[in-house]
């Protein structure tokens, strides 16, 4: 299993929101993904943490090609979003 752990800067919520939520529902129905979330930090609203697993580098990779990856990546500068810091991991699978 692949999990990702990270944050990024997001300075305007709610227009960066319908964006966000896009991505989101995309990537939780791709094949591999076995969870996806942004969660906004509550000492500061400026910060989304993000949290990924997935079956597979595989999977990852299918994802970081997708469509909705290329027009959130694309969103990204005129929504203002800057310091991203997503770092990989190499787990163990979950138990079934």
């Amino acid at each position: 299993m692949i999990v990702i752990e990270g944050t990024i800067r997001v300075p305007d919520m709610e227009r960066a929101r319908p964006h966000m939520e896009t991505v989101i529902t995309a990537t939780r129905a791709e094949d591999g993904c076995i969870h996806y979330a942004f969660a906004i930090d509550l000492f500061d609203p400026n910060l989304i943490h993000i949290s990924e697993r997935w079956s597979s580098r595989e999977a990852l990779s299918r994802h970081a090609k997708s469509d909705h990856i290329a027009t959130w990546r694309a969103a990204g500068p005129g929504l203002g979003i800057s310091d991203r810091s997503l770092r990989l991991y190499e787990a163990e699978p979950e138990p079934i």
